[in-house]
Parts: structure tokens; C-alpha cells; sequence
């Protein structure tokens, strides 16, 4: 595999899961999950050539992880194994419709990815590069390895793509957005979600203002998701549009977001327009939501194009 659409970086997770709430679930279904993970295996089913970077512990999951990995079609060449433990996140309730998470990955062994695993040959075979403020937030190393993967890419020419996806049970306001600002100046595509990023870091609910803002910064691109008008507002070279959800129909929302940018960052390496990135993608994230699980509810090519097809009849 010579050259990829997208590399992405982050922590592999074993998912845990029951439609029941952790009070009364007898049995957890086992998957594998994370959010860049999730971004990288949409844009792998819709065709994409795909890289991922990180370590993976060697503890019980190893073998199911890495296998899991290779399964989906991703490149692992760069993924190294060693002594550790790997993440794991439960999330149930889906049923009651009040989803619960807890996670488990504080010294996970992602957390000692360093600049060192960052390969500059590797990364220059990219279309685009993505990483996430949930990686940044693994450790201060993962974070200078964000940035080094970012520095590269702008230097050879390559699109950058970057979601705060910010959670308060990962790190505090304050450290998410001094890690965005960081790297804020290689960033020219960049996904946010109006109710966990933009009020709670910018303090912002405008869709135009917040829009108006990062591409002041230099940002090419935004796409702004949101529950409450139930759809993307994408913002580039001074246009801007408003692209609905696909469906109505919600089961499982775990992980649409990412779902979402895989597939927007797929139609982009690909040349199509933000406006038709954001179509395609909002049919990916839109059929994802109608199973349970984060990745193993992904539409593959197939399920997705036919779902197109009907919808333009």
C-alpha cells in the first residue's frame, strides 16, 4: 500500500456494550472501538486506503485488536505492541434512551506514543492527516506527536483535519483548548459540535460567528454539527450551506460524529466539494445510527450508494 487517503493516530479501545443499563445487563458484547479508530474504519469501508498509528498493549485483547484492525482493511505497518494494557470502554442503556460510558484507559498503553513513532516518510504518503483533542488528551507525549504529525503534513503540502470532540471526563476546558491552539495554525479542516465543543471552549452558539472565527484563524474549512437544527453547517472559501440528517431514525448515536468525519475526509481526498462531502457523509452517519455499536454498525459501499440511489429517486 503506497499511498493513503487518510492516516489518522489514537487509542484502540475494547468496546464493551448491552442495549440494557449496567444496572440490569447480564452480558457485554465485545468490539473494539476509539474515536479516530471509528473515523479511520468509515472511511476504510467506503473504499478508502486508510493508516493508522498507535501501540497496542499486550495483554488479553491483543490479538483481538490487531486481527480486528487488519480485518477492516486498515494499514498496520507502523502499529507497534508491547508490554501494557489497552483502554476499554462500557456503553449501555442505549434501550432506556439514556446511554451510560465509563471508561477505563488512564496509562493505557497508547499513552506512550511519542514523537519517535511519528515516521515523516509515512506520514508524506497521506492525502490527509486527522487527529482528535480525545488523543491529544491521552498524554503529553501523545500531544507533542499530534502536533509533530500536523507540522509535517503542512510542510509537504498536505490537508490537516482536527475535531476538539472535548469531553470534561478526559482533561478540563483549559487544557483542550491550549492543546488546539497548539496546533491550531495547521489545521485547515475542522470538525465541531455546537453543544460539547463550541459553548463549552469558546463559549459560542452562533453557527455564523463560530464559523466566522476559525476560518479568521486560517482554517479552510468548518463543518459544525448540531442536534438542535438536526444537521451540518459547513463553512469554505466564503460560501456556506446547511446539509440535514439523513434519518430521523436514532438507535445508538455512539460515535456518528466520527462516523461523519471519516466519510466527509474520504469524499474530500477523493476532490468532491465540502457540500457534497457533507451529503454523502450525513447518509453514513445517518444509516450508522439505526444499529448499536460504534464500528460495527458502519455501513459498508454498498448499503451506503443504495441508500443514495433512494434517496435521489
Amino acid at each position: 500500500m503506497d499511498n493513503f487517503n487518510i492516516i489518522t493516530m489514537g487509542e484502540v479501545l475494547v468496546e464493551l456494550s448491552s442495549t440494557q443499563s449496567l444496572e440490569y445487563a447480564d452480558t457485554l458484547d465485545k468490539y473494539f472501538g476509539g474515536d479516530t479508530l471509528t473515523t479511520a474504519v468509515a472511511a476504510s469501508r467506503l473504499g478508502g486506503k486508510v493508516g493508522y498509528i498507535t501501540k497496542i498493549g499486550s495483554d488479553a485483547f491483543q490479538d483481538f485488536l490487531v486481527g480486528g484492525l487488519a480485518a477492516e482493511g486498515l494499514d498496520i505497518s507502523t502499529i507497534t505492541t508491547q508490554e501494557g494494557y489497552n483502554g476499554i470502554y462500557i456503553v449501555a442503556g442505549c434501550e432506556t434512551g439514556k446511554r451510560e460510558f465509563a471508561y477505563y484507559r488512564k496509562k493505557s498503553t497508547a499513552s506512550s506514543i511519542t514523537e519517535k513513532d511519528i515516521d515523516e516518510e509515512y506520514i508524506k504518503k497521506a492525502d490527509i492527516v486527522y487527529a482528535t483533542g480525545i488523543t491529544q488528551s491521552l498524554s503529553l507525549s501523545v500531544k507533542e506527536a499530534v502536533l509533530k504529525m500536523f507540522r509535517i503534513a503542512k510542510e509537504n503540502g498536505i490537508t490537516t483535519a482536527y475535531d476538539p470532540n472535548f469531553h470534561e471526563i478526559f482533561w478540563s476546558k483549559d487544557e483542550a483548548k491550549e492543546a488546539f491552539y497548539e496546533i491550531k495554525d495547521y489545521i485547515d479542516v475542522i470538525f465541531t459540535n455546537v453543544h460539547s465543543d463550541s459553548l463549552a471552549l469558546w463559549e459560542i452558539d452562533s453557527y455564523d460567528k463560530l464559523g466566522s472565527i476559525f476560518l479568521d484563524m486560517g482554517i479552510k474549512t468548518v463543518v459544525i454539527k448540531s442536534k438542535e437544527s438536526s444537521g451540518y453547517y459547513v463553512y469554505f472559501g466564503g460560501e456556506h450551506c446547511f446539509v440535514p440528517f439523513y434519518s430521523d431514525v436514532k438507535i445508538d448515536s455512539t460515535g456518528a460524529g466520527d462516523v461523519f468525519n471519516g466519510a466527509f475526509l474520504y469524499e474530500i481526498s477523493k476532490g468532491s466539494s465540502p457540500v457534497k462531502a457533507a451529503e454523502t457523509a450525513s447518509v453514513v452517519a445517518g444509516l450508522q445510527v439505526r444499529k448499536i455499536g460504534a464500528i460495527k454498525s458502519i455501513p459498508t459501499l454498498k448499503e451506503v450508494t443504495t441508500a443514495i440511489q433512494e434517496k435521489n429517486e
